[in-house]
């Protein structure tokens, strides 16, 4: 059963995802280099808690933190640390999720810390483009796929424009989302159009894609958590919480 929304219900699904906006803004202008990952969480937990939010993450399945960081190699699930200090050259993943009134936002974006290269700048971007490609195609009487094909059109695209052949991440995807921050359907970020459930209003999906600069196989740390490449290659995650609607997809996580 996919979670299916009434328009006051979307617009408080909204109101969780300008939270988890304004956190990721807030938190992207104090990652810097000489600042730690825990830092950065415990910004993100107060912003969240001071808009009369929960920190979704925080506890869900025993993760440890109000946000994920993952820096460099690390594609998803990244544990906060004291003894992470950002430094010139990383490229950070942040995802952030909050928990507004019982209905969940979830959004990530990957920031560059000081000078990095210019493949990583472009890795972020073309990850940042396939998200929005997976957007555009989120379209009501359209099928589930048509976002997954849409995604990996766009990175196929975008590597051939920057002379790369990006990793889409294997196993991990997009998800729905509403009164839980995973719900059914699951979205691979690969795949041919034109299948898997159509497209309803009042469906809420989360897209985001993750491409790295060399393999898509990926390896879990002995944390349990941190998901790490297995080539070592650098990695980029974005996100967006979005809603079906009869007039085209509503970002529901973007800034005002």
């Amino acid at each position: 059963m996919i979670e299916i929304k009434s328009r006051t219900e979307l617009e408080a699904m909204r109101a969780a995802g300008l939270v988890v906006a304004r956190t990721l803004a807030l938190v992207s202008s104090h990652a810097k280099a000489g600042v730690s990952t825990a830092e950065l969480d415990e910004l993100a937990e107060q912003s969240i808690r001071d808009a009369g939010a929960v920190p979704s993450f925080k506890g869900y399945h025993g993760f440890p933190a109000s946000i994920c960081a993952s820096v460099n190699e690390q594609v998803v699930h990244g544990i906060p640390s004291r003894t992470q200090v950002l430094a010139e050259g990383d490229l950070i993943s942040i995802d952030c999720g909050a928990i507004l009134d019982g209905w969940h936002g979830d959004s990530a974006l990957t920031i560059p810390i000081g000078e990095v290269t210019p493949a990583e700048r472009l890795l972020s971007e073309a990850t940042r483009t396939s998200m929005l490609a997976g957007i555009e195609a989120a379209i009501a009487g359209g099928k589930l796929s048509d976002i997954s094909f849409a995604i990996e059109s766009e990175t196929i695209a975008a590597g051939e424009r920057d002379g790369v052949e990006y990793g889409i991440v294997d196993g991990y995807g997009g998800h729905g989302i509403g009164t839980k921050m995973h719900m059914d359907p699951f979205l691979p970020n690969y795949g041919k159009p034109g299948k898997g459930p159509r497209l309803k209003p009042g469906m809420a999906i989360a897209i985001e894609p993750m491409l790295t600069l060399g393999s898509e196989q990926t390896a879990e740390l002995d944390d349990g958590w941190t998901v790490v490449t297995t080539d070592k290659s650098r990695a980029a995650h974005w996100e967006h919480s979005i809603a079906i609607t009869e007039d085209g997809p509503w970002v529901l996580t973007a800034l005002e």
